[in-house]
């Protein structure tokens, strides 16, 4: 049986100078429940994210709320001193209360103590790629942005990116900070965003797709679209999770799907899907499928 490859998605330019292979790791899974408290075995979290180095993969992604800290602890202690290559990508801005409860927080001073403090857990000098969690409702977006823009001329952030957020809000950050990427939740039962894809695509922005087999629903026998999700795995001899990562890759070109998991098994089958090719036809009907999902 062959390795599966990251290589085999393609690669994407983030900015324009940075290379990544377009299908990368998330790393929010490898904390506990929630995105709140140590994994049930860190080890295997380390095995995971040394194996998806192993098998190509150049672009992880994480954020200071995941544990919260913890996930970017658990990638120095895996990964440093880093690969030649491997990109990292961080994001702050959210605060965390509790499993699934959070707060956004976009004030000036806590930003750069946010950069600072990822840079000093995950080890390194700048940042490659660092993302505005979530914009902040009660923190203008000038004040934020120009935050993360001091840390950028600082040398401190290579790349700033955006998260949840609509074309007309990546225009207003683009006036005050040079945008990127854009993470937003985005799968094929959940398009929600495609304005704000379609936008970027456009503009060459990089998309990283969260949830992008919508948390596990893709796979859920009970949705009605999972019949016509399985007999087309069925028929490329592929998972339904495979399928679906293999339609974001094919979706669009400026697509960089970050699918996470706390097991190694999973790892391998989700970067398998970098070699499943669908047809067009394939792909409209799984459109079609899913559509009022």
């Amino acid at each position: 049986m062959a390795i599966p490859s990251a290589s085999a998605a393609g690669s994407f330019l983030i900015g324009g100078d940075l290379p990544v292979e377009r299908l990368g790791f998330g790393t929010m899974r490898l904390v506990g429940d929630g995105a709140w408290g140590e994994p049930a075995d860190p080890a295997q979290a380390h095995r995971v994210l040394r194996r998806a180095v192993e098998l190509g993969v150049t672009l992880i992604d994480t954020a200071d709320a995941y544990g919260p800290e913890i996930a970017e602890r658990l990638i120095a202690e895996a990964l440093y001193p880093y690969p030649p290559g491997l990109v990292i990508a961080t994001k702050g801005g959210i605060t965390r209360q509790g499993p699934a409860r959070t707060e956004y927080v976009g004030r000036a001073g806590y930003l750069i103590q946010c950069v600072e403090m990822s840079l000093r857990r995950l080890r390194l000098d700048c940042i490659p790629l660092y993302q505005l969690h979530r914009i902040d409702p009660r923190t203008p977006i000038e004040e934020s942005l120009g935050a993360l823009r001091r840390m950028q001329e600082e040398g401190k952030i290579r790349h700033i990116g955006l998260s949840e957020v609509t074309p007309a809000e990546i225009e207003q950050a683009q006036a005050i900070v040079p945008i990127v990427t854009v993470q937003n939740r985005y799968s094929l039962a959940d398009r929600r965003h495609e304005a704000t894809l379609q936008w970027c695509a456009e503009q060459g922005i990089g998309f990283l797709p969260w949830y992008p087999i919508a948390g596990g629903k893709m796979l859920n026998p009970a949705q009605p679209f999972a019949q016509a999700l399985a007999a087309l795995a069925t028929r490329h001899g592929a998972s339904p999770a495979q399928l679906s990562i293999a339609w974001l890759l094919q979706r669009s070109p400026v697509m960089l799907p970050i699918p996470g998991t706390s097991k190694v098994g999973h790892l391998e089958e989700n970067i398998a899907a970098a070699s499943l090719r669908l047809t067009r036809e394939e792909c409209i009907g799984l459109e079609q499928a899913t559509a009022d999902q």
